[in-house]
C-alpha cells in the first residue's frame, strides 16, 4: 500500500499539470470572450479530455490491488500520464499567434494530436494489464474492441479535415466515454 501511495503522487502531480493547462485553456475563452472564436470540436475535445484524465485518476485507484511494483511498471504508468498531459497541451498551446484562429491550429495539429491519442490506447492495454490478468478479461471482448475502434478512428482523424467526421467523433466519444464510466466504473472496489 506504501509503495502505491508514493506512485500516485507523481501520478497526481502529471495529472494535475494537465488538468490545470485544459482549465487554464478554457479559462481563456471566458476571460477574453471576443479575442479569439471558439471551435467547437477543439472544446469538445477538451471537455473529453477532461473526463478522460479524471476518469483515468478514478480507474488508477484499482492500482492499489497491485501486489509488487518494478520500476518499468512504474515508469510504464508515467509515460501513460506524459502521453496525456501531452494531449492537453496540443490542446493548449501557449500561443496560437501562428494560425489564423483555434479552427486552423487544432486542424493543422491533428496528425499530433490524433496520433498521440492513438498511442494512448495501445498504451492502456498495458496500463490493464498492470492491474492484472483478471482484471484485464473481466472486460470481455468490448474492451479490446473498443480500443481498437478508437486507434483506427484517430488514424482516420489524423488524415481527414472532414468537420462532420470531426464533429461525430468527438461527439460519439463523449458518449461512449460516459456510458463506458457509467457501465464500469460507477464505483471502486
Amino acid at each position: 500500500m506504501e509503495q502505491f501511495l508514493h506512485i500516485r503522487v507523481l501520478l497526481g502531480i502529471v495529472l494535475g499539470l494537465a488538468i490545470t493547462t485544459l482549465l487554464k485553456g478554457l479559462a481563456r475563452f471566458v476571460q477574453h470572450p471576443g479575442r479569439e472564436r471558439v471551435y467547437g470540436v477543439h472544446i469538445a475535445w477538451a471537455l473529453s479530455m477532461f473526463t478522460l484524465l479524471a476518469h483515468f485518476w478514478w480507474w488508477e485507484f484499482r492500482l492499489v490491488h497491485v501486489g509488487q511494483w518494478s520500476f518499468v511498471s512504474f515508469a510504464f504508468l508515467i509515460l501513460y500520464v506524459v502521453v496525456l498531459f501531452l494531449l492537453c497541451t496540443l490542446l493548449f498551446p501557449d500561443d496560437i499567434g501562428d494560425y489564423e484562429g483555434w479552427r486552423d491550429y487544432f486542424l493543422s495539429r491533428r496528425r499530433w494530436f490524433f496520433g498521440i491519442m492513438a498511442a494512448s490506447y495501445v498504451i492502456d492495454f498495458g496500463d490493464t494489464l498492470i492491474k492484472g490478468r483478471r482484471y484485464f478479461e473481466a472486460f470481455g471482448l468490448e474492451y479490446p474492441l473498443r480500443n481498437l475502434a478508437y486507434v483506427v478512428l484517430c488514424l482516420v482523424a489524423m488524415r481527414t479535415r472532414s468537420e462532420a467526421f470531426h464533429r461525430a467523433f468527438v461527439a460519439a466519444s463523449l458518449v461512449y466515454q460516459l456510458s463506458w464510466i457509467y457501465r464500469l466504473y460507477d464505483f471502486v472496489s
